[in-house]
């Protein structure tokens, strides 16, 4: 294992919802990744940065670009990216394509971090692990498994990701 530092790029996703009542709607918020991180008392050096607060069904083909850019120009050689996970794969293929030679792992949850009975702190900590230990690549940690980023899929009535 690896303990050299980190990043951890934020784009929004389920993972960063907030439910407002007066509302009656998600909307994404600031990211609750900081505060998962110092719950979990993660000692591993790392730095967030937030690139955007957008539902992946909402981003461009010029967020994409943001994402890899973001992850080509960082010194850090191990990235996790919180991401919605509809489209996830989908920005898988654009940092295979375009940010060779490091450790990528998306990583997201199927309900908010902030609700009780959520995936995101352990899918957030299967990401870090599988950034330590994994080859350079890109690796989709969801579902309590790690994927390649190039050959895994949503299963949108399971509500879980598969291998393909």
């Amino acid at each position: 294992m690896t303990s050299s530092p980190l990043l951890v790029l934020t784009t929004g996703g389920t993972i960063d919802k907030n439910y407002f009542d007066a509302l009656s709607e998600y909307q994404i918020t600031d990211s609750g990744i900081p505060a998962l991180l110092a719950q979990a008392r993660v000692t591993l050096p790392f730095r967030v940065v937030e690139l955007m607060r957008k539902d992946s069904l909402d981003l461009t083909d010029a967020d994409r670009a943001l994402i890899a850019a973001a992850a080509r120009e960082a010194p850090e050689s191990r990235i996790v990216i919180t991401h919605g996970t509809d489209t996830m794969t989908d920005t898988a293929r654009v940092l295979a394509a375009e940010v060779p030679g490091k450790v990528i792992v998306l990583t997201g949850a199927l309900s908010p971090a902030r609700f009780a009975e959520t995936d995101a702190p352990f899918n957030l900590g299967m990401a870090f692990a599988t950034a330590q230990t994994a080859a350079p690549g890109v690796w989709i940690a969801m579902s309590g498994q790690v994927f390649d980023g190039l050959r895994v899929r949503k299963d949108r009535e399971a509500g879980q990701f598969v291998g393909v």
